[in-house]
């Protein structure tokens, strides 16, 4: 069976090309899940509804989670609650964003 974690994992390998930094050390990959059929589904937030590179971001998301080993299928799933915002994302990235990494 699949674990949230291998999915989290593959996923850290987008990287935001704006920010530089991977989807889930900045808190925008709210949860996981993969049924026993291979089904898998990420749960996802992007920084800002008006993202010019929505439906890459979302497509390379997709592509990550059916890398991983016993994943058939990812659906993403886009949601705008809770609203991201900076202090989601792990120390070392809230710093580099408030400047002062």
């Amino acid at each position: 069976m699949v674990t949230k974690e291998e999915i989290f994992k593959e996923v850290s390998t987008v990287i935001d090309p704006e920010l530089g930094f991977n989807l889930v050390e900045m808190g925008l990959i709210y949860d996981a899940y993969c049924d026993e059929n291979g089904d898998a589904a990420v749960i996802m937030t992007l920084s800002t509804k008006a993202c010019p590179l929505h439906q890459m971001i979302v497509q390379w998301v997709k592509e990550a989670g059916e890398r991983v080993e016993g994943v058939r299928d990812c659906h993403v799933e886009l949601v705008w609650e809770p609203v991201w915002n900076p202090t989601m994302a792990d120390e070392h990235v809230k710093k580099a964003l408030s400047g002062a990494g």
